[in-house]
């Protein structure tokens, strides 16, 4: 690409599991515009998907890392410095999941258990990423950590059940450790709160095809795919977006900020 706005910067990519995951399309971008990195995901994660076929684009090596485990992730890190030369310039988190919601339990009939296992792999794991980074002192001055969030976190979806309270944590994690390594080495840390987007796991949850529907009818833009939320994150891992940190970034086509539809209200005319 001829932007080459990540030419010469290092990082890790977590949770690519298939082409369809944001994760996988932000490789394939951050790779087009220059960067080099290593590839990362949990050992079961790695079974179920394809990763091997997108190192194999992207000219790198997987490293496969729990990343609830502070032992996996510092393992993770020294391995991919000594791969790529050097420290990292950037980090996606990219890593959620719910047994809760496999299971198809409602929020008032959670099981408890699983709920800190949706909040340890879904949001704990990031702060566990980011002090490990911390203590190893991985990460270069103005670098940038992003993490991929849900509008869930500050609304309602009922669908979303213990998820909405793991990115809402994840979301506090934030800004917390953003005020933290921006005080250190100036380093930014952002979510992105996504549309709707057609992944394993959004379409995972139960209701998902009936409100992709109804957020592409009320965004102004319709949905945003995930091979613009993965330019979206090149974008923020860039130098362009240096003075952007604990902030988290709607990219949604509109719907975040959109009380109603024009298209949603002529369903109602008639009623």
């Amino acid at each position: 690409m001829a932007e080459n706005l990540l030419k010469g910067k290092l990082g890790i990519i977590t949770g690519a599991l298939d082409e369809n995951s944001i994760a996988w399309k932000t490789a394939l971008k951050a790779h087009e515009h220059g960067a080099k990195f290593v590839l990362t995901n949990a050992p079961i994660a790695m079974r179920m998907g394809a990763i091997k076929e997108l190192a194999e684009q992207c000219n790198t090596i997987i490293i496969p890392a729990d990343a609830t485990s502070l032992e996996d992730i510092e393992k993770l890190y020294a391995e991919a410095k000594e791969y790529l030369g050097g420290n990292f310039d950037f980090l996606l988190h990219s890593i959620g999941m719910s047994p809760n919601i496999r299971k198809g339990r409602s929020y008032g009939d959670l099981n408890y258990d699983w709920m800190n296992k949706s909040y340890d792999v879904s949001a704990i794991s990031f702060h566990k990423m980011m002090h490990v980074a911390e203590k190893m002192d991985i990460m270069n001055e103005w670098g940038s950590i992003m993490a991929l969030s849900y509008i869930a976190a500050q609304r309602v979806y009922p669908f979303y059940t213990d998820m909405a309270d793991a990115k809402a944590l994840l979301e506090s994690i934030a800004r917390g450790y953003g005020y933290r390594l921006g005080k250190m080495k100036k380093i930014r840390v952002n979510t992105i709160s996504q549309s709707p987007t057609k992944t394993t796991a959004g379409t995972g949850i139960g209701g998902f095809d009936a409100f992709y529907n109804f957020a592409d009818k009320m965004s102004p833009l319709g949905n945003a795919p995930a091979e613009a939320c993965a330019d979206y994150i090149v974008t923020m891992f860039s130098d362009l977006t240096r003075y952007v940190t604990m902030q988290n970034l709607f990219h949604d086509g509109g719907y975040s900020t959109t009380g109603i539809s024009e298209e949603l209200m002529d369903q109602f005319k008639d009623i």
